[in-house]
């Protein structure tokens, strides 16, 4: 997992082909006007997900995690704080969804991490997290990359 703002996008965009693109996506004039839903990038293999969604208590969601995308997770406003535990070991709580690439966990999450507006989180397959833990509204964009 990665914490940083977007000012220090650049120094990530050799890790994986396509994060130059999802990082121009979130970089763009009026990110915070696009309508909530799916933006395509890079057709399936880069995608953005706008979502303005109420947050909530640790207790109330459960450790997710992707086996063929990376998340990068942007809050545009509000206050988000997300989970994070080492998926490694962890025992699924549901069956995992090929279409979505979801999965849930069993568990709780070993950090608990404040992500203020501004700033991205970046999970990997590696990385169970536990997103939208807060009060209020949470306006973020989340940037599904397929790592194929």
């Amino acid at each position: 997992m990665i914490l940083d703002t977007l000012e220090n996008a650049a120094k990530y965009v050799g890790l994986k082909d396509g994060l130059s693109e999802a990082f121009g996506f979130l970089s763009q004039p009026g990110l915070e006007h696009l309508p909530d839903g799916k933006h395509e990038i890079m057709g399936d293999r880069v995608y953005a997900i706008v979502m303005t969604m109420d947050g909530r208590q640790v207790h109330e969601g459960e450790l997710e995690g992707h086996r063929n995308y990376l998340d990068i997770q942007y809050v545009i406003s509000g206050e988000e704080t997300v989970g994070w535990k080492n998926r490694t070991g962890l025992v699924n709580s549901a069956e995992y969804d090929p279409e979505k690439d979801l999965e849930f966990f069993e568990g709780e999450p070993d950090s608990i991490i404040h992500v203020p507006p501004g700033s991205f989180t970046l999970f990997f397959p590696t990385d169970a997290h536990l997103p939208l833990i807060g009060n209020g509204l949470i306006h973020k964009v989340v940037v599904k990359m397929a790592i194929l």
